[in-house]
Formats: structure tokens, C-alpha cells, sequence
């Protein structure tokens, strides 16, 4: 008896519990939002922006500097939280410019069309993959900066996980030397 009264205490308990559904609408862009790598002012960046909801983070999403951001996040396996929704600025929507990508055009990471491997560089310096609700818009931006239009899971790892060489990086190319330099100093 003793036992059938603590189970049923506790399926009374389980029944009383409320889910809570968590709320993963998109939230406008702010001076207060920041990307989640660089920790940079997400305004004071061209290009289009990405937001991500994490499940048990309510209200808090992390922001992106640029799109090509937030899908490496996706395909990289050390996320704390499950991502439930990806949300990223529609580049075709009305007032959307390179410099002011739009504060609440936002569109579900899913359904976009993207264009892969163009001539466009995102707010961070890398080259950047620009999100579309219209596939037509797409195809057009595609035909005047090159690249292709792919759905997210098209994305190739390559064009968001693969080191970005910038134009003219000199710094690299010192680097190593001195890098070498120094090696050869130790060895000898």
C-alpha cells in the first residue's frame, strides 16, 4: 500500500507540472546586441546578421556578425544547448541594404535560399553567405556577385568551417617567417 501511494503521489506530482513552451521568435536588432564570437556591436556591421535560439536560454539568442557564423555553429559539435530555431536577415526584403540589413526582416534559417561563394564579404571580413526568402531574388543577387543559390543543408562545410586567407594579408606571410626564423634558432 505504502508503495501505491508514493506512486501515486508522484504521478499526481508529474500531472501538476505546466510545460512551459519556449518562446523563439526573432528579436529585433538593438544597440544592445552583440555577436556571439567577436562580441562586437552587431550594427556597426554590413551584411546580413543571424540570431540562434537555444533550448533552456529564453530571450537570449546568440547573435552573429555575419550568416557564415552561424551555420559553422550549427556543424560544430560543441554547443552547450540544442539549437531549436535559426533565424537570419531576409536580404531581399524591402529597405534591405548591404549597410542596414534590416532590423526585424527576419527569416527561419530553413526556409531561406542562399547564395554560396560569391564576391560578398560579411561584416567580419569573411566571405560572406547571403540568406533570401525569394529564390528569384537569389538567383538575381547570384547572376551580379557571382555564386550559387543552395538551401542550408546544401551548404558545403568547406564554405563556412575552412580558414578565410584575406586579400593582401601580409601579416600571415611575415608571421610564418618569423615563426620559422625563431624554430631554426631553437633547433640550433
Amino acid at each position: 500500500m505504502r508503495y501505491a501511494l508514493l506512486t501515486l503521489a508522484m504521478v499526481t506530482l508529474v500531472a501538476c507540472k505546466e510545460e512551459v513552451v519556449q518562446d523563439t521568435s526573432a528579436i529585433p536588432l538593438t544597440e544592445e546586441a552583440v555577436g556571439h564570437y567577436c562580441q562586437m556591436n552587431l550594427l556597426e556591421h554590413d551584411g546580413p546578421k543571424a540570431q540562434a535560439h537555444l533550448q533552456g536560454l529564453p530571450g537570449a539568442p546568440l547573435f552573429f556578425s555575419q550568416v557564415r557564423d552561424a551555420v559553422a555553429y550549427i556543424r560544430m559539435p560543441e554547443q552547450s544547448h540544442a539549437i531549436m530555431t535559426i533565424w537570419v536577415n531576409d536580404m531581399g526584403a524591402e529597405g534591405a541594404t548591404w549597410q542596414t540589413p534590416g532590423a526585424t526582416n527576419w527569416i527561419d534559417a530553413e526556409e531561406a535560399h542562399y547564395v554560396v561563394g560569391g564576391r560578398s564579404i560579411g561584416g567580419m571580413g569573411a566571405p560572406e553567405i547571403v540568406p533570401f526568402s525569394n529564390p528569384a531574388k537569389a538567383s538575381a543577387f547570384a547572376a551580379d556577385n557571382g555564386g550559387n543559390v543552395m538551401r542550408l543543408a546544401e551548404i558545403p562545410d568547406s564554405a563556412v568551417l575552412a580558414p578565410v586567407v584575406l586579400d593582401n594579408d601580409a601579416s600571415d606571410t611575415d608571421f610564418e617567417k618569423r615563426l620559422r626564423a625563431l624554430s631554426r634558432e631553437t633547433d640550433g
